[in-house]
């Protein structure tokens, strides 16, 4: 038997990098995916890679997370496709960096919007399913930067606004622990996705600053991060909940 099986998973941010693996690893152990995105093309690329691969998946694009509306329509039809919702991925997030005091005000405002507003939204929502369904999960992705500094590229609102992730995720979990809803958050120090990629493009010097601070001198991969999420996301994980999780190389070790 998977691990995930017969549980509804609502995924954001599925059509591509970190998301799209989630979708496919999820499926992959049982789960009924519900992802979304933006992007409809690369979102539907995500749906026929998993039901490719013997999985279920129902997409849902164009989702502006930014927009509660747009996410309180997301949930409800996501509740719908199979009936109702066990877990919530909060995976989509949109940043900006720039060093201070040179950090716009618009900036500082589209990155507090793109990740701390989105996981806020869609939990808020998903609520009453999962408190509907007897418990739930929800697993906010964070960042190391909601624990440490980071130097490359400079971060004061990717910092502030993961660190909110990471204190909103312990709050959620006091809140949710009546209703049979644990909440955890992982955070990723740096990964290799394809955005990732084609922001560093060639440039060694930029990779190697990025992996300095890591202890096994490298990027991690999707699915270092993923498999995780998916055990959380358990019931084999029912005595974890109000935690975080660096899955960084080692960069919080020093």
């Amino acid at each position: 038997m998977r691990f995930l099986d017969n549980k509804v998973v609502l995924i954001t941010g599925t059509a591509g990098g970190l998301g799209r693996v989630a979708a496919l690893t999820f499926a992959r152990e049982g789960a009924k995916v519900v992802g979304s995105d933006i992007n409809v093309e690369a979102n539907n690329e995500t749906v026929e890679l998993v039901r490719s691969a013997g999985g279920e998946m129902t997409g849902i694009a164009p989702i502006d997370l930014t927009d509660h509306e747009q996410v309180k329509k997301l949930v409800e039809e996501a509740a719908q496709a199979y009936g109702g919702l066990d877990v919530v991925y909060n995976n989509a997030a949109i940043q900006k960096f720039g060093p201070m005091p040179d950090f716009s005000i618009e900036d500082w405002r589209r990155t507090i919007a793109g990740e701390l507003d989105i996981p806020f939204f869609v939990s808020k929502y998903a609520w009453p399913h999962l408190v509907k369904r007897g418990g739930g999960v929800i697993i906010n992705v964070a960042s190391i930067s909601g624990i440490i500094a980071g130097d490359v590229p400079p971060m004061v609102g990717h910092a502030a606004a993961k660190g909110g992730v990471i204190s909103m995720t312990r709050q959620l979990a006091l809140e949710g622990a009546r209703h049979g809803i644990r909440a955890v958050a992982i955070s990723p120090g740096p990964f290799l996705t394809p955005a990732s990629d084609r922001d560093l493009g060639d440039n060694q010097e930029a990779r190697d600053a990025v992996t300095k601070k890591t202890l096994l001198k490298r990027f991690g991969q999707p699915e270092e991060l993923v498999e995780l999420a998916a055990f959380l996301a358990s019931d084999r994980a029912a005595y974890i909940t109000g935690v975080n999780y660096a899955v960084d190389g080692g960069a919080t070790a020093w």
